[in-house]
């Protein structure tokens, strides 16, 4: 059973990974143009352009929550979406209450741990990093073989 499982493991992490960035890319999409409920505590309205750290947050959930849901540039994009929410989790959440239970934190925490966890898996399977990574190893291939040996 294992080893069907590992088998399927490169899949999980791509559906996950798609999961994931969607989900944050319509946080940042929210906050940025008020779709779906617009930005939380405006009733549908937008967060104010240029405004610290909420819309630079924004910015951050919308960009790297594409790229990870593409599987482009997958583990940089994570670091990137995981920084940002371990800072609103440690400068935005924590100054109310410890626990993010306490403090209405559990979604940046969440986000923080998932988008790390994809720094160290990748992109799984559905990637276009996978695409990019045998177009290149591809030609290095060919490269290699079409080189002259010098004696």
């Amino acid at each position: 059973m294992s080893a069907r499982l590992n088998s399927a493991q490169p899949y999980v992490i791509g559906f996950f990974r798609i999961v994931i960035g969607l989900l944050f890319a319509v946080h940042g999409a929210a906050s940025l143009f008020g779709v779906l409920g617009g930005a939380a505590g405006t009733n549908g309205g937008t967060i104010p352009s240029g405004t610290w750290p909420g819309w630079y947050a924004a910015v951050i959930q919308l960009v790297a929550g594409g790229l990870v849901l593409l599987g482009l540039g997958t583990r940089g994009a994570a670091l990137i979406a995981s920084g940002s929410m371990a800072y609103a989790y440690f400068d935005v959440h924590q100054q109310a209450a410890l626990w993010p239970i306490q403090n209405g934190g559990e979604l940046s925490a969440l986000f923080s741990w998932t988008f790390l966890l994809l720094v160290f898996t990748g992109s799984g399977a559905f990637g276009l990093d996978r695409l990019f990574t045998r177009r290149t190893a591809a030609t290095r291939q060919s490269a290699t073989e079409q080189a002259p040996i010098a004696a």
